[in-house]
Parts: C-alpha cells; structure tokens; sequence
C-alpha cells in the first residue's frame, strides 16, 4: 500500500492576505492559540505588577484631579507663603508647566493626602481657576509611608531643601506633631523631624519650641522672627518663671495692624525691660552738624562720624584716610 506524503506545514504569512476569502477556514492550532495567549497573559500580568510596584515606590509620576487631594491631611509646618514667591511659581507654572511634582498618599481609593508640594498645589488651584481646562490635572507621586512620622519628616525635608523654614515654623510643627501623638513626646519629634541637622542648629529649634509654647498666637509675624532676637527672647522666658504669661498679656494688647519690624522693636522692648514695665521708645539723639570748613561738615550720628560737602574730594578723602590709619598704628 502506498504511503501519502503529508504537505509541509505553512505559516499564516505564506497565504495571499490580499485575498481575505483565502483565510477564510483557517485555523490556528489549539495548542499554538493557547500559548499565544497565556505568553500574552503573562507580560500583561508582569507588566501591571511592575506599574504597580513603582506607584508603591513613589517612582511613578500619575496626574490626579486637585479636587481629590486633601491638603490639611498633615499639620503644615510652613505657617506663610511670601507673596512674591507665590506670584513667581505661579509665573514659572504658567510658562512651563509643573515641573515638579507633588507628594501624596493614598487614603482611599481616589482620594490622597498631601505630603509635600503645599504651595505648588494651591498655585495649580488658582491656575485652574484663571485658565479652565489648562491646569485641571496635577502631577504627583504616590508614597506609601510606613508611619505618619514618616509622612512628617518627608514633609520637612522637602521644604528644608527647597525653601528653607524659619526657626519658628521649625518649632512649631515639632510641638504640634508630638502633641497630634505622631511623636513619643518633643524631644523625639524634635530629634526626627531635623535629624539632617547640627546638634548646634537643633539645640537653637529647640530654645524656638518654648518660646512658640509660650507666645503662640500672640506674635503677628512669627516666621518673620530673627534667630538672634528668638533665641534671646527664649533665654529670658527660662530665667523667670510667669513671664511668658505676663509677654502674652502685652502682646494681645498691641494694635493689630503692626508691621514685622514694629513687632520686633516692641519684642525688643520686652526683652530689655523683663517682667516689668514695657519702657517707652528712646529719642533719638539729634545729630549736631558742624561746618570744619566753607564746603565741608561733619556730624556725629549714633557712634558714627560723617562729612560731607562739596570740598570733599577724593584727595582729601585720601588724606583723612592715611592719617587715620598712621593713627591707628601709633595707638
């Protein structure tokens, strides 16, 4: 009996796909459409495990609506944003887009935290408001921090790196994180929240954290506050118990309308005169002028010496100058 000889097998390509009546009745074999499918199925489900990975990483960058984003999850250390500072990111925003994105965490499904990016979230708000449709989506990491500490520090972090806090704003959120229960008490939250920092520079944010203790809501400008003058301030309320009480009555009592400058000078006077009396401002000295010469005076203002005049030319200059210097080296 004569054996038939089977043909060679053919591939899909090998037939004239410019006719579709010739695959018409063709078949893929079971075996071969099974595994197609399950190497299809398995890239697929390697592909979404990987997403998924780098969205838990916080190495993914996904746009979400602003109106999803709750910005008071966390306590915010920044108490301000200057408003030429604002009204710049807003141009730069504009110009070119965010280009930086914001931190979150996700709370519930399709809703998220704020971590960071507090002043580019509301820049993006209020761009969303001047030119609709624009701006109706913000750019954000999703992080997964393993405790609110975590979410606290990550906060901190961002901020010191980009805008650096005051020592005020630094205080304030230590204290109020540790009263929140996100810290075991103040020293902690003080030594993880700026754990980047010197000993030096925590131990001043710590002198900050009795003063915000002590004058919370009463001072008008806090971020405005001087290291120099804070940590002054801080001093003198540790020497004398009751004397916090008796600043806050006095500050309270202060017009609202005082500028940072003015708020200084009137916590300067506190500082000079301690628990008692307020004093009432010095006048200042009134600067006695002297003609030394036609063209030529001078006034004693304040510990300094000024001329001034027409006749005070540069030679004169020059020779004021090297008498005082031969002067200096006799003494």
């Amino acid at each position: 009996m004569a054996r038939r000889r089977l043909p060679p097998p053919f591939a899909v390509s090998d037939l004239p796909v410019e006719d579709p009546a010739a695959l018409r009745g063709f078949v893929r074999p079971p075996v071969a459409r099974v595994a197609a499918e399950s190497a299809a199925e398995a890239a697929l489900r390697s592909l979404s495990l990987e997403m998924q990975s780098l969205r838990d990483q916080g190495r993914m960058v996904v746009s979400l609506p602003p109106g999803a984003i709750e910005e008071n999850h966390l306590l915010r250390d920044r108490l301000m944003s200057d408003p030429e500072d604002f009204a710049a990111l807003k141009t730069s925003i504009r110009a070119h887009g965010q280009r930086t994105p914001i931190e979150v965490c996700e709370l519930a499904p399709g809703r998220y935290g704020l971590i960071s990016g507090w002043r580019r979230l509301h820049a993006l708000r209020d761009l969303a408001l001047e030119e609709p449709g624009r701006f109706a989506e913000v750019l954000a990491l999703v992080r997964s921090p393993e405790s609110a500490a975590e979410a606290y520090i990550a906060m901190v972090e961002e901020n010191e790196i980009r805008v650096g806090l005051s020592y005020w704003e630094r205080a304030a959120i230590a204290l109020r994180a540790a009263r929140a229960g996100v810290f075991a008490d103040e020293r902690a939250a003080l030594r993880q929240l700026f754990s980047g920092a010197s000993r030096a520079r925590r131990s001043k944010i710590g002198s900050f954290m009795s003063l915000v203790e002590d004058l919370d809501g009463v001072v008008q400008f806090p971020a405005a506050l001087p290291e120099r003058l804070g940590l002054a301030l801080a001093a003198a309320l540790a020497q004398e118990a009751g004397r916090g009480a008796d600043w806050r009555q006095r500050l309270a009592a202060l017009p609202a309308a005082l500028s940072a400058e003015e708020e200084q000078n009137r916590l300067q006077d506190l500082l000079s005169a301690g628990a008692g009396r307020m004093p009432a401002a010095a006048p200042k000295p009134k600067a006695v002028r002297q003609e030394l010469r036609p063209g030529l005076w001078m006034e004693a203002r304040g510990g300094r010496l000024v001329l001034g005049g027409a006749a005070l030319s540069p030679d004169l200059i020059a020779r004021l100058t090297d008498l005082l210097r031969s002067e200096t080296d006799a003494a």
